[in-house]
């Protein structure tokens, strides 16, 4: 099946719009794949001139998507493309791949300050695939030297791209960062269906009536509190407070060093249960209370600040709303339109998988083909029990060296050679304060060289740097598969993207099935009840198309699990 474009229309001679604002005023350059520059033009309705223009297919340049999209989104007008110059500045600036340019090693600047809100390999086969989304054909160098210019960034970017040491798969990295940033956007203008009446029902039904003072307790969580003080015999017990908790269940005998509840969950005391589901049911009031549906859900809708590439590895984050820690406690909430359904889609095993398309390790690959690479790896004879293959994967991904998984650890080693030894030379390069990179080119932070043999050290400061730069190493063990992953994710869902709009029967995007929200390895699509099998295909035909993005014809497989549900917690 030939590859199709994740950020639009499949033109191979790309036209680039420059479009900056001054204070109110926004002016737009138009720049061919030859290089030939327009003038600039005064554009004095954005939502207008963006329509006349969409039709060429253009990718629309900006600083930043997040403050660009929203008022085209609003005015009803939607692109396929952009160069988010945000979010790709910071890419280019750190790879590897980009390490020797003049973009990479100029001073900071303003677009390092403007940059991104990130959080703080070996040689790996470069994928076959290709597709419109990263056709970047060079423009000429502009004259402009204010670093201010969008032009001028975006000048800078390219060269940067055509001097770097693999332009291709950078060019498929920015353009679907870019793509993703449109996604986010569109997402959040589209909201995820919730049922505040919903809402409000399972949080009566698990906490209690809703006080009607803000900082009390709900009257089952009220009551659970003096369960827990009669059982510790504290009776001003502060059960918000782990301070006094911990004073209280020593005094009553229990002796552990936090109130953790996986600490707490090796205890043996009548208190312990109530306490365990007091903690469950306050987070819930906490997190996804009634404050909370107040704040955050409008005319039936969930609208999230999606934050990509916010975190080092390149995985999403928010900025508000909790989108990617929502429990399943409320999920029952998320109920769709009347004659609309929810098509929930996870990835299985994704970063194992991942492991193995990223090293070409064909026995691992080869175990993952039937369905369950835990289960193909029990059945080479690596390991005795599915159990102990999960465990093994993940002891490889986040380096633990003790204990059964470390016990598994040659095993797993033996048995496929090249996805262990993939993360064994990433997690010494950290140690070395090296850089390590994912599939696409985006590279972790260069960690401090331990200083193992600088003999001006003492014996506690080399072993303390050790310790280190063993951390690191867990860091860039699992950097090159989860930013991987979160790569694979992005050309995931700008495949969805593009196929929900080739299924479109209406005009606007909200009107007919459309993607309204994502974690990590997980999509809900909102479609039309008529529509939602077609959806579940297009899916997991995403699903193969983002394997053929980044790795080309190795047969790796990526399975779904793909349902038609009426509720989101029914999808699990």
């Amino acid at each position: 099946m030939k590859c199709i474009s994740v950020g639009g229309s499949g033109q191979t001679r790309a036209v680039f719009i420059i479009l900056s604002r001054a204070g109110a005023q926004v002016t737009a350059t138009r720049v061919g794949s030859e290089g030939v520059q327009s003038a600039q033009q005064t554009v004095d309705d954005l939502p207008r001139y963006v329509t006349k223009n969409e039709h060429e297919h253009p990718r629309w340049v900006w600083h930043d998507t997040a403050q660009w999209y929203p008022e085209l989104l609003r005015s009803h007008v939607r692109v396929q493309r952009c160069f988010d110059l945000r979010l790709c500045h910071t890419i280019l600036r750190n790879s590897a791949f980009s390490a020797a340019t003049e973009l990479a090693q100029a001073e900071e600047g303003p677009w390092d300050a403007l940059g991104s809100t990130v959080l703080a390999p070996t040689e790996t086969r470069a994928a076959t695939a290709h597709s419109a989304l990263f056709d970047f054909d060079q423009p000429a160098r502009s004259s402009s030297t204010d670093p201010l210019d969008a032009l001028a960034e975006f000048d800078r970017q390219r060269v940067a791209l055509a001097d770097s040491t693999d332009s291709s798969r950078l060019q498929r990295l920015l353009a679907a960062e870019s793509v993703g940033a449109l996604i986010a956007a569109e997402m959040r203008f589209a909201g995820l269906p919730w049922s505040a009446s919903a809402h409000d029902q399972i949080l009566t039904e698990m906490l209690g009536v809703r006080p009607s003072i803000d900082g009390d307790r709900p009257n089952k969580l009220e009551s659970l509190a003096q369960r827990i003080r009669v059982l510790l015999d504290s009776p001003h017990l502060n059960l918000d407070s782990p301070g006094e908790l911990l004073r209280a269940l020593s005094v009553a005998g229990i002796q552990t060093k936090s109130t953790r509840a996986w600490e707490l969950k090796q205890l043996r005391h009548p208190a312990i249960e109530p306490i365990l589901e007091y903690k469950k049911l306050s987070r819930l009031l906490t997190a996804n209370g009634w404050n909370w549906l107040d704040s955050w859900v409008r005319d039936g809708r969930f609208r999230p600040d999606y934050v990509p590439g916010g975190v080092v590895t390149g995985r999403w984050a928010t900025s508000g709303g909790g989108a990617l820690q929502l429990p399943h406690l409320i999920r029952g909430a998320v109920i769709p339109d009347p004659g609309w359904k929810l098509v929930v889609a996870d990835a299985s095993q994704l970063e194992p998988r991942i492991l193995a398309a990223m090293s070409a390790d064909r026995g691992m690959v080869e175990a993952g083909a039937s369905g369950d690479l835990y289960e193909g790896i029990v059945a080479s004879g690596a390991v005795e029990t599915r159990a102990q293959a999960k465990l093994a994967m993940l002891g490889a991904m986040y380096g633990a060296t003790t204990g059964e998984s470390g016990r598994l650890m040659p095993k797993l080693a033996r048995a496929y050679p090249r996805a262990i030894q993939l993360v064994e030379d990433a997690a010494r390069a950290g140690e070395r304060g090296e850089v390590v990179s994912t599939q696409l080119g985006r590279s972790s932070p260069r960690g401090a060289d331990s200083g193992t043999y600088d003999e001006s050290l003492t014996s506690a400061q080399r072993s303390a740097a050790r310790e280190r730069g063993r951390s690191w190493g867990r860091f860039t063990r699992n950097f090159i598969v989860q930013g991987t992953a979160a790569e694979w994710a992005l050309c995931w869902m700008g495949s969805i993207r593009i196929r929900l709009d080739a299924l479109a029967d209406v005009g606007w995007f909200t009107d007919s099935a459309h993607l309204v929200f994502f974690v990590h390895d997980e999509v809900v699509v909102h479609a039309p009840a008529h529509a939602a099998d077609a959806v579940a295909v297009l899916i997991a035909e995403a699903a193969a198309e983002a394997g053929r993005l980044l790795f080309g014809e190795l047969p790796v497989t990526f399975p779904l699990t793909v349902v038609v549900v009426d509720r989101y917690d029914a999808a699990k």
